[in-house]
């Protein structure tokens, strides 16, 4: 099975493009980024010379060698079979962050001013171009590629439900037989998450079992990074840290504590461990926003946040939840822990927004899920479990600071009444439609 990866369009746009610059693509291990490039290179390039710096060692050799551009696209021909030509030749560098040279050598395909259309891309990139000193800023082009959506699955899965979802241009409540059928597809991807292999087998088999069988063997691959790219003392606070998501996201106030990894733990200890993990693509950070005005980021309290898991199924995973115990209950989403769908609504909100979100606390007297900043407005977010979407932290929110838009997450049916508009869980992807939508009317 392959999942069309909504991406795609994005590289085609990079292709086109008359300002084209090497591309890298940054994200976490296994969401996908070899497949999709792979793809790409099938659908709209005549060749694919692929590369990969992990498995070949004289590529190593031959990046360390020279400079010149003429000469490596001579010997990448030579070890590739054939000729590598400009702008039909897509050349795919396939782990790239194990050669520092192969990465600044982009800087250098940039400069000679010919045509050759150049993908990078590997595991725990992030933090290897931040050791990257002498890395050319303004010479290369960057694209985050995340696990697979609920839309990108559905669209495999249940082609006909998918193309119902993208052609609803009104905020009204569907059909109970439809949103009954949405509800079914989406307890799927809550089970299995987005990380590709994960879904293809979940999708083929419906195996719980053999989905977790992979997202445990996932998880015991983020172990070995921790170990193989950090010391032996980084690699143990890394470790803190990551185990300790499901518990922090737990709690009621769910803002990071240091203290609960191990006693007498400081912040200042974490730094690193802290930034590794998000640096890698793993874990997301939620800053909490002092005041809920433009620009968000201004007035950010960088001492408080919330950190939250790339992949609902890894997090699933991770907090040992067995599936199969919530999988017969009446109320699946109720039952389900409510971290974990809080977990799902970021990592698709970072999916289509390029701002940052943030989280507002109001003196302990109210929690909103999250702020967006968008189309300078500041929107916020609650995030439900069930189909009660009564808040009352949304009521202190709005009475003080009366937001044109607020948002709400849940089980319940599509629906905009009195400044709230509410979207069920299955229709988290077209939250940018939906909000443009409303917002063009208010």
């Amino acid at each position: 099975m392959q999942f069309k990866r909504t991406q795609i369009e994005a590289l085609l746009k990079w292709k086109k493009s008359k300002t084209r610059k090497p591309l890298i693509l940054q994200g976490a291990r296994q969401v996908g980024k070899t497949s999709l490039v792979k793809t790409f290179g099938k659908l709209y390039f005549k060749d694919i010379a692929y590369f990969n710096f992990e498995e070949e060692i004289l590529l190593k050799e031959l990046f360390e060698s020279t400079k010149k551009v003429d000469i490596l696209i001579k010997e990448l021909s030579v070890i590739h079979g054939k000729k590598i030509e400009e702008d039909t030749t897509l050349i795919f560098f396939d782990e790239i962050q194990e050669c520092n040279s192969a990465l600044n050598s982009l800087k250098y395909f940039h400069e000679s001013k010919k045509k050759y259309a150049i993908i990078g891309a590997g595991s725990l990139l992030g933090i290897s171009l931040g050791k990257q000193i002498s890395f050319p800023v303004g010479q290369v082009e960057f694209l985050d590629i995340y696990p697979l959506s609920f839309f990108e699955i559905l669209d495999s899965t249940n082609n006909k439900l998918y193309k119902y979802a993208k052609k609803i241009n009104t905020i009204e409540p569907l059909t109970e037989l439809m949103h009954s059928n949405f509800l079914n597809e989406f307890k799927n991807y809550f089970i299995s998450g987005g990380m590709p292999e994960v879904a293809k087998k979940f999708t083929q088999t419906l195996s719980i079992n053999e989905a977790d069988k992979i997202l445990k063997s996932i998880l015991k691959s983020y172990n070995h990074d921790f170990t193989k790219h950090t010391n032996k003392i980084d690699a143990i606070k890394i470790g803190y840290i990551w185990n300790s998501i499901p518990s922090q996201l737990a709690k009621e106030n769910k803002k990071f504590i240091f203290q609960t990894l191990k006693s007498g733990a400081r912040a200042r200890d974490y730094e690193y461990s802290l930034e590794w993990l998000i640096k890698s693509g793993l874990c997301y950070k939620v800053n909490l926003c002092k005041k809920p005005f433009l620009p968000l980021k201004i007035y950010d309290d960088l001492s408080a946040f919330k950190m939250y898991v790339h992949d609902i199924g890894v997090l699933r995973v991770l907090s040992g939840l067995e599936a199969n115990l919530y999988l017969q209950k009446h109320d699946f989403f109720t039952e389900f822990k409510g971290d974990l769908i809080e977990n799902f609504v970021l990592q698709s909100l970072k999916i289509q927004f390029s701002n940052d979100l943030r989280y507002w606390t109001s003196e302990g007297k109210a929690e909103i899920d999250f702020i967006l900043q968008y189309q300078q407005e500041i929107i916020p977010i609650e995030v439900k479990s069930g189909k009660n979407t009564q808040s009352k932290s949304m009521i202190v929110y709005n009475k003080k600071y009366r937001p044109k838009l607020r948002i709400c997450y849940s089980t319940k049916n599509l629906s905009f009444e009195s400044g709230l508009l509410n979207i069920p869980l299955y229709l988290i992807d077209r939250s940018k439609d939906f909000i443009d939508l409303i917002l063009y009317q208010l």
